[in-house]
């Protein structure tokens, strides 16, 4: 009476480990593509009414169905403010779409008056009538950089109150604050207005020649508007 043969196992142990690895890879390359094509949403809008350059007020629901970018700055800031509208300026020119705004809300309201602010949005060359450069009460608007989680001295500390954070937020046309992620495919969550003075973005530098987060937020941007 003959034994039964043993099958041969020894292809298949082989070829299941080699068939995980091959299905790790591939969910690995799907889920790098989905970080690079697909934007997170960190949060809704916060609620904001203010008054723009043309004594108009502007509310969050006004810019429902556009895309926009959200910054904190003041007209007679010597530092990065002007850094930040020149990169406004540059992506404002690049996207040239009337479903793209921007919205520019002064921390210095006692100076940056609506009439002022005209003066402002003229001499920086600003075009678009969906660039809106508010003001309104300075306690009010500490309230709303806390909201959208952009740094904004305190108004009672007199060597704070005019400092800001360079950051830009970008808001999709449902009204939700959006980013991409990064090389570690975690959310960036805001976008930096400033120069570096190199190209991974790592050093700021007002006069630097490197502007990385303007590429990507014009890229962003447009598939937002897509």
């Amino acid at each position: 009476m003959s034994k039964n043969k043993k099958p041969n196992n020894t292809k298949s142990k082989v070829i299941i480990p080699i068939a995980i690895i091959a299905l790790l890879f591939l969910g690995i390359g799907v889920g790098m593509g989905y970080f690079k094509k697909n934007l997170y949403t960190v949060m809704k809008v916060p609620d904001f009414q203010l008054t723009d350059q043309n004594n108009k007020k502007i509310t969050n629901k006004d810019m429902l169905g556009k895309v926009y970018l959200v910054e904190f700055f003041f007209s007679r800031c010597p530092t990065i403010c002007p850094v930040m509208n020149t990169n406004m300026r540059a992506i404002e020119d690049e996207i040239n779409n009337p479903d793209f705004g921007i919205i520019s809300i002064s921390i210095d309201p006692e100076n940056d008056t609506p009439e002022l602010l005209k003066e402002h949005a003229e001499k920086i060359g600003a075009k678009s009538p969906n660039w809106h450069f508010l003001t309104g009460n300075r306690d009010y608007i500490g309230k709303v950089a806390d909201q959208f989680n952009i740094y904004v001295g305190d108004k009672e500390d007199e060597s704070e109150s005019l400092n800001h954070s360079g950051m830009i937020a970008l808001v999709d046309k449902d009204g939700n604050i959006r980013c991409r992620y990064n090389k570690e495919n975690m959310p960036i969550l805001y976008y930096s207005g400033l120069n570096y003075e190199d190209k991974e973005g790592k050093t700021p530098k007002l006069t630097g020649k490197y502007h990385p987060d303007r590429e990507i937020l014009i890229e962003d941007i447009k598939k937002l508007l897509q």
